[in-house]
């Protein structure tokens, strides 16, 4: 069942349930935090509306900055900005921010820990049509590399808003990651959210759960669809939205490995390097458990509908249900 604690969105699991880009809500609480504090400025690399920023640059003209299509100098000139006591929000399609950029990220923000957040758009294989060349795959692999780098994913546009507003008061360089498709709205205004920390979303109705599913970004609705089917069929698991993926919460996922004793990741991501690597990591070092990976496995993206890439790379709800019984080694 959703956990009630919670107050996620009720009418979730009906065919007719709203959906919205995730990246509105970066847009949105853009906007807001441009309201709430005057050091907030914007810059984009040509794609301000396509990234939502053209809600901020249209209300501040005078704390935007249009750098065209010039990647590197997006983030330099973000850098700057952040010496003099700014706080610069930087956005393009994450493929080129910060897949074109990543050495200029290296050396001008995280090498000097300067306070910038690069909202990297349309990231994933749901980007759909565009192809493999425009489909970020990689990006939190290359940025949670980077020393002092946080990067957030946010599960729908609700969340997306409040990680904007939170990153406005973190201490140092953030990666958003945001999808472009429409997505479902799994959390509500009440669902509380707070940057570094994980919340359940499903939990069994009775009894202990056999599987944790840690899911990110706008999988965690087929995961959810995953836990339910299952829980009909008398598997019991809990899914765990890990929306801040690092600095990550370390003491949800151990503890939830400890109960579940077998974990299975679900990221819109190469499974080399992505989420699923990080929480390895974390229970390599603390507390070891199988798990299942799911997510792109080392190939590339192609051009096609984006909820049938999804399914075609075994991101679906069918996919995430069969990594559940193969580790309980179940058929």
């Amino acid at each position: 069942m959703l956990n009630p604690k919670l107050k996620l969105n009720p009418k979730l699991f009906n065919p007719d349930v709203e959906q919205v880009p995730i990246r509105k809500g970066f847009g949105k609480g853009l906007l807001q935090a441009g309201e709430e504090n005057k050091n907030v400025v914007g810059l984009s690399a040509d794609l301000t509306e396509s990234t939502q920023m053209h809600l901020f640059a249209d209300k501040f003209p005078a704390r935007f900055i249009q750098v065209g299509v010039a990647e590197q100098s997006l983030v330099t000139t973000a850098s700057g900005l952040s010496t003099m006591g700014k706080i610069p929000f930087c956005s393009s399609y994450a493929m080129f921010s910060p897949g074109r950029n990543w050495e200029q990220i290296r050396t001008t923000i995280t090498y000097n820990d300067r306070k910038v957040v690069i909202a990297g758009s349309h990231a994933g294989i749901s980007v759909g049509p565009d192809g493999g060349t425009h489909q970020a795959l990689e990006d939190i692999a290359l940025m949670r590399v980077l020393p002092n780098m946080d990067v957030v994913s946010p599960c729908d546009a609700l969340e997306a808003k409040k990680a904007t507003l939170a990153l406005v008061n973190s201490k140092g360089p953030a990666y958003l990651r945001l999808a472009r498709e429409k997505t479902p709205i799994i959390t509500t205004e009440e669902t509380p959210f707070t940057f570094g920390k994980e919340e359940i979303f499903w939990l069994p109705e009775v009894g202990i759960a056999e599987v944790g599913i840690i899911a990110t970004g706008g999988l965690v609705y087929n995961a959810l669809l995953a836990a339910k089917e299952l829980e009909a069929e008398g598997i019991k698991t809990k899914v765990l939205n890990l929306s801040t993926i690092k600095p990550m919460d370390k003491n949800a996922v151990i503890a939830l490995a400890k109960e579940t004793k077998k974990i299975v990741t679900v990221e819109e991501h190469q499974v080399m390097g992505g989420m699923g690597s990080a929480v390895a990591e974390v229970l390599a070092g603390n507390f070891p458990v199988p798990i299942e990976f799911i997510g792109v496995q080392d190939r590339y993206g192609q051009s096609g509908a984006p909820s049938e890439l999804i399914e075609h790379y075994g991101m679906g709800k069918n996919g995430i249900k069969e990594a559940v019984k193969k580790i309980l080694g179940r058929k």
